[in-house]
């Protein structure tokens, strides 16, 4: 008993265990290439169309293919081989990178942007399908007991790639400018590398000859929707995002308003994974199982004061700061409700069940970015953040009425 115990207390548990080595593994290299893309993406269209919208139409071009395969990816995460899914996924975003790549030098500036936005919608499809594959493969990589500490150490590790990937982009532009891309296809290939080390998990479906892919759907919209925990905690997260996606006006931040170039740009896209990680690591010691369900409430609205502080800021290490504190304040958002996910959902229904919360969480960054492009085109750069904020405030203090069981969530009953 006392070794169980010294086991649970260890804040280094989850790291013990090779699969999940391998995993996060994958995560920091995949993390590193997709923020690579995401940065010189963003600064690439915003080059050729100086308007917000264009920015906010890349959102939308990923995410609408991602919305269209996301359910149906659930269905077959939880009946096919998750490993042979991942890999397919992970060598169609090889092909988009080395995609990107030839069209910033073969082709003219005239066409690039239908072609960019093009090879975005095929990343959309690929992500869509891989993501629900990849959590399932994360559940698996550590035992139940110790999905806390994972999920701390996941988002951790994530952040830390996230501040890497982000910071380092503007940087490595200046010096290699487009060829940014092929370091994103050896990024991939080595993730691939890594992921062929993960061992393959079987996993038992109940009813899987049974029960009809529209069927399957269903109970994983149903698992959703009749969990107030659940529903409650996955809507925060999604109109925070929504309203709150301030990072997508970044470009114009640092071009037109802090006027501070790619490369600060590169440290305001890094600043909330800086934050993000500070917490993380915070977390890893001190779990949010105590009052779990306030502080994320308490979270969320902090979330929204920093987004309207950005808002305002003509100060770029203002800027840094507040951006740098939203990302603390969503690391107790992602940890919570990574744990929520890994506990309340059975095996058996995963990968559904991450399909419907990536409708939610997943797709919120995307529709995010849209509705903030569109918002700036409409009311103007600065109004549109203060209005996201506020949005995001009214949002945390309706869900605190309208889901008591979420504001009761308490882990620290289950410990």
């Amino acid at each position: 008993m006392k070794n169980d115990k010294a086991l649970k207390t260890d804040p280094y548990i989850a790291l013990k265990f090779a699969d999940f080595r391998f995993f996060v593994a994958v995560k920091i290299l995949m993390t590193i290439a997709l923020q690579f893309q995401a940065v010189i993406v963003g600064w690439h269209v915003y080059s050729i169309t100086h308007d917000p919208l264009s920015l906010g139409l890349i959102g939308l071009v990923e995410i609408i293919p991602n919305f269209s395969v996301t359910l149906f990816a659930g269905h077959f995460a939880d009946l096919y081989d998750r490993k042979k899914i991942v890999f397919s996924c992970l060598t169609v975003l090889l092909f988009c990178s080395i995609g990107l790549f030839y069209t910033s030098y073969n082709v003219g500036v005239s066409h690039q942007l239908y072609l960019l936005y093009g090879i975005i919608a095929v990343s959309g499809f690929a992500r869509g399908i891989i993501s629900p594959s990849l959590f399932s493969i994360l559940t698996e990589c550590v035992p139940k007991a110790h999905y806390v500490n994972s999920t701390s150490w996941h988002s951790t590790i994530w952040q830390v790639a996230f501040m890497l990937g982000a910071g380092s982009s503007g940087f490595l532009f200046s010096a290699i400018s487009y060829n940014v891309y092929l370091v994103i296809s050896f990024l991939v290939i080595a993730a691939m590398c890594a992921f062929h080390f993960i061992l393959p998990k079987p996993h038992l479906i109940k009813n899987s000859k049974t029960i009809s892919m529209t069927d399957s759907i269903k109970l994983g919209v149903k698992f959703v929707f009749s969990s107030q925990i659940f529903l409650g905690a996955i809507s925060l997260d999604l109109f925070a995002v929504l309203f709150g996606g301030a990072v997508a006006l970044l470009p114009i931040y640092a071009n037109d308003i802090l006027k501070v170039g790619p490369q600060g740009l590169g440290f305001l896209k890094a600043a909330p994974s800086l934050g993000s990680f500070l917490m993380a690591a915070i977390v890893v010691y001190w779990p949010p199982i105590k009052n779990t369900g306030k502080k994320l409430l308490l979270a969320v609205f902090g979330f929204g004061i920093c987004m309207i502080v950005f808002g305002i800021s003509k100060n770029f290490y203002l800027s840094i700061f507040v951006l740098a504190l939203s990302g603390a304040f969503d690391n107790i958002s992602v940890v919570v409700r990574g744990t929520i996910m890994q506990s309340l959902v059975p095996a058996d229904m995963k990968g559904k069940v991450y399909a419907v919360n990536s409708i939610f969480i997943g797709s919120s960054n995307e529709i995010g970015a849209f509705e903030s492009g569109v918002a700036a085109k409409l009311m103007g750069v600065v109004p549109s953040v203060v209005f996201g904020g506020t949005m995001t405030l009214l949002v945390v203090l309706f869900t605190a009425i309208k889901a008591p069981n979420l504001k009761k969530l308490n882990f620290e009953d289950n410990a």
